[in-house]
């Protein structure tokens, strides 16, 4: 049962928790329970957010990952951002399911096609065909999205690891300005061209003001 519920704890697991820090954590929520309580923001925690409200991309440096994840972090790093539909995932997908341009001439699939001619392997893709195949699986979930209505959750997921690991990242600023990160990017893309009302997310950072005026407590309804 343990096993069943918890997919870190498979054998076959344990290089991929190393790589997602989940050691480290654990450690992190035990410190953030301790300091902040029981509104504490758990790592890799499933939020609830309206897509249409997030409306910037967050651009500081450090870069702040899924690795992060429920860390509290003071600071200005909220006030570096950049408008989302200026991403060039969410510009090419536009194109592609509103204006109906097939995904090669997208400047998104050009880009990753360059990369792969230079020797890169974005988005786990090493060959032109594996490209393709990933945006023809990415028609598939644009349309079972859409019949469905909703966003699956991580734990709908055959692929389900720890939480809403692996799911759309997004950061809560200081007044709960919420900041997309690099992860999930597609999907997000999808859940603003079809308006959905809410999504599951992957909190990201949280500035500790966010966290003092209470304002995680509306995200972690569905």
């Amino acid at each position: 049962m343990a096993f069943a519920d918890h997919p870190t704890l498979y054998p076959t697991n344990w290089l991929r928790d190393l790589h997602a820090q989940v050691p480290r954590k654990f450690v992190r929520d035990l410190m953030n329970r301790w300091r902040y309580g029981a509104e504490a923001p758990m790592s890799d925690e499933l939020i609830h957010v309206d897509p249409m409200t997030v409306n910037h991309l967050y651009t500081g440096s450090p870069k702040m990952r899924r690795r992060q994840s429920g860390m509290v972090v003071p600071g200005d790093w909220d006030l570096k951002r950049r408008p989302v539909e200026d991403h060039i995932k969410l510009i090419s997908c536009r194109m592609h399911f509103e204006g109906g341009t097939p995904w090669r001439d997208t400047p998104l699939f050009q880009k990753l096609l360059d990369e792969i001619n230079q020797g890169g392997v974005p988005d786990e893709c090493a060959t032109e065909e594996d490209l393709v195949a990933r945006y023809e699986r990415l028609d598939q979930v644009f349309e079972e999205t859409r019949r469905r209505g909703r966003l699956l959750a991580r734990t709908e997921l055959p692929e389900y690891f720890r939480r809403e690991h692996g799911g759309i990242l997004v950061h809560v600023g200081r007044d709960g300005t919420l900041l997309r990160a690099s992860g999930g990017a597609h999907r997000f893309a999808i859940s603003r061209i079809l308006r959905l009302p809410k999504i599951p997310a992957q909190l990201g950072v949280v500035h500790p003001q966010a966290l003092a005026d209470g304002l995680l407590r509306q995200m972690r309804q569905p």
